[in-house]
């Protein structure tokens, strides 16, 4: 975490949007861990202005997302079928994205964003799913917006509470923190599981 800060107060929080931008293009990057590490960074530090590294994750999520969905719809399902697992695009997902899709629409995009699993894939099914663009825009807009207001002022806070507190007790913090992570990334995997066996169930083959 201290490295991804590092890097970011050296080239700005621009680094932070490049990386969210490419991550929601499709590469599997740390862009939630990025923009973390760099908003802690800052509240522990005062070298970066908090309002840039929305400013900039913000534009990153954005552009990423719409770069991701003309990916999608450009390609279509026959190369993301053939060549998605090479992305993190398995059959699996490419099937749970169709299931969410039809049934969920533009509350995918918005909440795909909070979502480890969807956060690299959501803009490229939309695409790929046909979704109209005008509909898909203020969807990936919102949840984009809030995403990173909510993921920067979070860290920005608990780096400023950590940095005011004794080290006990900030490692007591670190402790719980990385094991609500934990906590949180096994739901989201054997929910992502149940929901992969509904699609199955529900969408035949094909």
């Amino acid at each position: 975490m201290h490295g991804l800060a590092h890097l970011a107060q050296s080239y700005g929080p621009w680094l932070v949007g490049v990386v969210i931008l490419l991550e929601a293009m499709g590469l599997p990057l740390p862009a939630e861990s990025v923009l973390i590490a760099t908003a802690a960074y800052a509240g522990t530090s005062h070298k970066l202005s908090v309002a840039w590294i929305i400013i900039a994750a913000a534009a990153g999520a954005i552009m990423g997302d719409n770069l991701g969905y003309l990916i999608g719809r450009t390609l279509g399902w026959r190369v993301l079928r053939r060549w998605g697992r090479h992305i993190g695009l398995s059959e699996d997902r490419l099937t749970l994205g169709a299931y969410l899709f039809r049934r969920h629409g533009g509350k995918v995009v918005f909440l795909g964003r909070f979502v480890a699993v969807l956060r690299t894939l959501a803009a490229m099914l939309a695409g790929a799913n046909r979704m109209n663009w005008w509909w898909f825009l203020p969807s990936n807009a919102a949840g984009g917006i809030v995403w990173t207001c909510v993921y920067t002022l979070a860290a920005y806070w608990l780096g400023k509470t950590v940095e005011r507190i004794a080290t006990p007790a900030a490692l007591g913090i670190g402790a719980v923190a990385a094991a609500v992570l934990v906590t949180v990334f096994l739901l989201i995997r054997r929910r992502e599981q149940e929901l992969t066996e509904r699609a199955r169930r529900e969408m035949g083959p094909g």
